[in-house]
Formats: structure tokens, C-alpha cells, sequence
């Protein structure tokens, strides 16, 4: 763990210095925060004809300067928007200089890459300015909520590398980005007590992270009986991130975390997606994306319908994600209007589905829901991971101090019967710790099935 040595640093410092960092690795933050300060000044009336002319802009761009999207979308040009196919991650998996536009070359722009969460990671690419405007918006985000990224001290629940050169470079990053990371990768009760001393030392003004490990820190507060808001007065908040955020675990982190949960989603590739306003409404970004429902033929879905979620990048040149599917499923709130998009619900990943014997297909969260509220009951399990090892053979594993009698299993897999269907294999196996992808992310459903 290394030590905030800024903490003294003069308060101009400290509160230029995020942007300094920017600017010095070339990215225009300055003119980003102006451009932004001009998308916050559009009327709500007029957004709809903001978004159709960003998005077309943008579109016409990539058909013209980017031969991978006009070989992609067979189109010189376009008049309807459902002419424009639905791109997936599939299609970005080939080397990145033959996706690139042909302004830019790979030494010029910011390059990344996917978390692999969805079983099709890839690199990708942004031009300067349009990560620039990613970080004005994200800045403005959390500006709404007292947070300034400038100034305030991070808690951050994430992975780290564990090569030497990985590892120093996210320690220097997190230094001089004036947060703290805590490793979730030991995630030990010993390590949780280390957690919880660097609170009461530590100035604290929010949580960063996943939403799996700070649910388990907050088991653990509870265990111990302790607010943590009480141990640190200077925490403000808490944005949990990633992972889904469910209804009990978010009454937990409000309890013994003692603020506000703010829940974040979004995409590395694209920006933030959706950020809960103070209000707790989860806004959709108008700003820098221009976000879809839409059904399996592409489609766009009325609001209040479920189906795809489908993104359009409105300012990334370097690298085209048009009618980008991401892979996910949601809602838009029958409430919304075009200049206030509400995600009403988030409904998981296209490809987490439990096929079963009979054939039905039922949503990986069905299966998690059940588990997850028979198991909360027993009070001592931490972690859950489910992995469908064939069609009806499931393991479950948990991280508990002390296992599962034999009648929490027994009603546990009565559940399973009774919203799933009957005669599946149900297993438990209890661990120390639940393996994490190398990101960090704790992927709570699993499928070897081959679909």
C-alpha cells in the first residue's frame, strides 16, 4: 500500500491537478469542458434534433473516412437510421490498425482495452478529444454528488496487475489520480480489518469500485457492528460499478456505509452509460452517446419494452462503435423524453442464460435470484458463484466461514425446482475465496455449456 503523499499539497495544486495530467498526455481537456458546457446549454426541446444530427454526423464520418465500417455497413451513404446493422464485439476481433480511421494512427490516440466480461475482449481506440469530453462529462457526474476529481480522495475497490511493471504503473496512476486502492484480490477477513484501519486514518470522501467486493466489506462492517461513516466523517459517498447492484445488497451499503449508493454503468469503450442522479433516477448519457432498446432484428423498442441495449459513440473518430450492441439487456422508463433518458432496468448480459434439459432458456438472474435470497437468509454466506458445468448440472460455490447444513442445501434446491424446473443436479462447494477474472470482477454466473 503506498502513502498519500499529497495530502499537503497546496489546494491550487491539488485541484488542477487531474486536469494537469490530461493535458500533459495530450488530451484537450480545457476545450472538452467547453464543448460540454455547450451540451449542457441545449434545451431539452431541442435535443431530439441535437442527438438525430450528432449521431448522423458522426455516421457519415466513419462511411467516409473509415474503410472497416464502410465495408461493415455496405453503405455510401444512408437516409433511414435502421439501415445501419447492428454492430457486436465479434466484429471488432481483428487487429486495431485496420479499424483505425484514416486520420489516425495508433501512436496518436488512446488505446485500451475490454474487461473480457462478456467473452469477447478486444482493444479499442479514442481519439484524444473524445476522451477528453469522456472525462469532462465523468468530472461533471460527479460534481452532482459533491465529489470533485480534482480534489476529493478515492477508495477504490478494484484489481491490480500483480507483474511488477503493471502493478508500479496503476500504484503511480492511482497516486498522482489522488485516490487508494484497496486489493480487491485479497479479500481475507485479516485483509477486510486492513481495510477498515486505512478508513480511520484516511480522509476518505468516497468509494470507487466493484460492486461485489464492497458488498462484501459492508458484510463484514456489519459483522463487526460498525457504520463506517462514524470511522470516517469525511465520507461523502459511494458508487458501486461493474457488476449488478441488487435491491437488499443496495439497503446494505446504505446501512453500514452510512451515504449515499450511487450506481454507475458503463462501458470502457464508450463512457459512462448511466449514472443515478441525485434524485436517485439512473439518467442514460445523452451527451456523448446516443443509446437504443431495440429487439433481436435491431429494431428500436418504445420505452417500457425490453430488448438490446445498442450505443452510437457521437464523438469518437479514431474508432467507429455505431449501433455498438454491448451486450447487454435493459429498460427504458416509459417517464423518459429525449433530453432526460431513464434506464429503468438493467436486466443482465445477452449471454448469460441457463439453458436447461426441457430445452427452456431462463436469464441467469432468475437462477441467481433464487439462490442468492434462500442463501442470504442463512446469514453466513458472503459470496455466491454459480457455474452450469452441463445442462442440468450446477455448482454453486460460496465463500462462508462454516457450510451449509444440509437442510439450507435441501431448500435451496427446492427453490431451484420450483422457478426453474425439477430434476437438476444442484452441488455446493465452499471456498476461502471465489475466483475473480483478472480485472477483479467477481462474474457471478457462468455457463460451460456450449450454446
Amino acid at each position: 500500500m503506498f502513502v498519500n503523499c499529497f495530502a499537503n499539497e497546496s489546494t491550487e495544486i491539488s485541484v488542477n491537478r487531474f486536469k494537469k495530467i490530461l493535458s500533459l498526455k495530450g488530451f484537450p481537456i480545457r476545450k472538452a469542458e467547453r464543448e460540454f458546457k455547450s451540451l449542457l446549454a441545449i434545451p431539452d426541446e431541442d435535443m431530439e434534433m441535437h442527438l438525430r444530427s450528432r449521431r448522423n454526423e458522426i455516421v457519415n464520418y466513419h462511411l467516409t473516412h473509415n474503410p472497416s465500417y464502410a465495408a461493415f455497413a455496405q453503405l455510401e451513404s444512408f437516409e433511414d437510421w435502421n439501415q445501419l446493422p447492428i454492430m457486436t464485439k465479434a466484429d471488432l476481433q481483428k487487429p486495431l490498425k485496420d479499424r483505425l480511421s484514416k486520420d489516425f494512427k495508433t501512436s496518436k490516440v488512446f488505446i485500451n482495452k475490454t474487461s473480457g466480461s462478456s467473452g469477447n475482449p478486444f482493444i479499442f481506440a479514442k481519439d484524444k478529444y473524445a476522451h477528453a469530453l469522456t472525462w469532462a462529462h465523468i468530472m461533471w457526474l460527479y460534481q452532482q454528488h459533491g465529489i470533485d476529481m480534482n480534489a476529493s480522495l478515492e477508495a477504490r475497490f478494484y484489481g491490480i496487475p500483480k507483474g511488477f511493471v503493471g502493478h508500479q504503473k496503476e500504484r503511480l496512476k492511482d497516486l498522482l489520480a489522488n485516490r487508494h486502492r484497496l486489493d480487491i484480490f485479497d479479500l481475507s477477513v485479516e485483509n477486510l480489518h486492513n481495510f477498515l484501519q486505512l478508513f480511520k486514518t484516511k480522509p476518505f470522501d468516497y468509494i470507487n469500485g466493484y460492486t461485489s467486493s464492497i458488498v462484501l466489506f459492508a458484510k463484514f462492517l456489519r459483522d463487526q457492528n460498525i457504520i463506517l461513516k462514524d470511522v470516517c466523517p469525511s465520507l461523502k459517498l459511494c458508487i458501486t460499478t461493474s457488476e449488478m447492484l441488487f435491491d437488499d445488497d443496495r439497503a446494505l451499503l446504505e446501512q453500514q456505509l452510512g451515504v449515499m449508493i450511487v450506481n454507475e454503468y458503463g462501458a470502457s469503450e464508450l463512457d459512462v452509460i448511466a449514472f443515478e442522479n441525485t434524485t436517485g433516477e439512473w439518467l442514460l448519457n445523452t451527451k456523448t452517446l446516443y443509446v437504443e432498446v431495440v429487439d433481436n432484428s435491431g429494431k428500436a423498442l418504445p420505452y417500457g419494452e425490453e430488448g438490446n441495449i445498442v450505443i452510437t459513440s457521437l464523438y469518437n473518430k479514431a474508432h467507429p462503435f455505431i449501433r455498438y450492441n454491448i451486450g447487454d439487456r435493459g429498460v427504458i422508463d416509459e417517464k423518459s423524453a429525449p433530453g432526460k433518458l431513464i434506464l429503468k432496468s438493467l436486466t443482465g448480459r445477452t449471454n448469460e442464460f441457463a439453458v436447461l434439459p426441457s430445452g427452456k432458456k431462463v436469464p441467469a438472474l432468475s437462477f441467481y435470484y433464487v439462490t442468492k435470497s434462500v442463501i442470504e437468509d442463512s446469514g453466513i454466506v458472503k459470496e455466491i458463484k454459480i457455474i452450469q458445468t452441463d445442462l442440468s448440472k450446477f455448482v454453486i460455490q460460496y465463500k462462508a466461514e462454516v457450510e451449509l447444513s444440509s437442510h439450507q442445501k435441501e431448500n435451496i434446491t427446492k427453490a431451484i425446482e420450483t422457478y426453474l424446473e425439477k430434476g437438476l443436479g444442484v452441488f455446493f462447494e465452499k471456498k476461502d475465496e471465489l475466483e475473480r477474472s483478472e480485472s477483479g470482477k467477481l462474474k457471478q454466473f457462468t455457463s460451460r455449456v456450449n450454446s
